[in-house]
């Protein structure tokens, strides 16, 4: 019988794939691992837990398809729970002027530094995707 310890790291491996799979789909032709901010802990925790209870938060470290960084194309992905709805936040990493996408019922830009409605970025398209993509993943019951 696996260990609780094992389930942990194998439900935290499954979701890491699952996440940057989605990333790299969407955002092609960039590739992305999957990495908790605090590096364990709590995010590791939250990865224990069934798909409808998600509320973690996570880096996706973005790179060119020959393996180089690319800092300026990371994202921080939260996902959480809201009522029975599965919500999404995704914003890119470096700088307060860029804007964030929220998605629960529908996508909503917001600018980063005052958090007012804003339109979709140039960039934005491929992240309304992976938002769509992931909530259709985690929550297929809610599609």
């Amino acid at each position: 019988m696996p260990s609780p310890e094992s389930s942990i790291g194998s439900a935290n491996t499954d979701l890491s794939r699952l996440v940057a799979a989605a990333a790299d789909l969407c955002r092609k032709p960039l590739r992305h691992a999957v990495v908790s901010p605090s590096h364990g802990g709590a995010a590791a925790e939250a990865y224990a837990d069934p798909p409808q209870s998600l509320d973690l938060c996570l880096r996706l470290e973005a790179r060119t398809p020959d393996g180089e960084r690319v800092p300026a194309d990371d994202l921080e992905l939260e996902i959480y729970p809201s009522g029975d709805a599965l919500n999404l936040t995704l914003a890119w990493c470096l700088g307060d002027d860029q804007p964030l996408l929220w998605h629960g019922s529908h996508p909503v830009w917001m600018d980063g530094a005052t958090g007012l409605r804003s339109s979709c970025p140039p960039q934005g398209q491929p992240l309304e995707a992976l938002a769509r993509r992931l909530k259709a993943l985690l929550r297929p019951d809610q599609g």
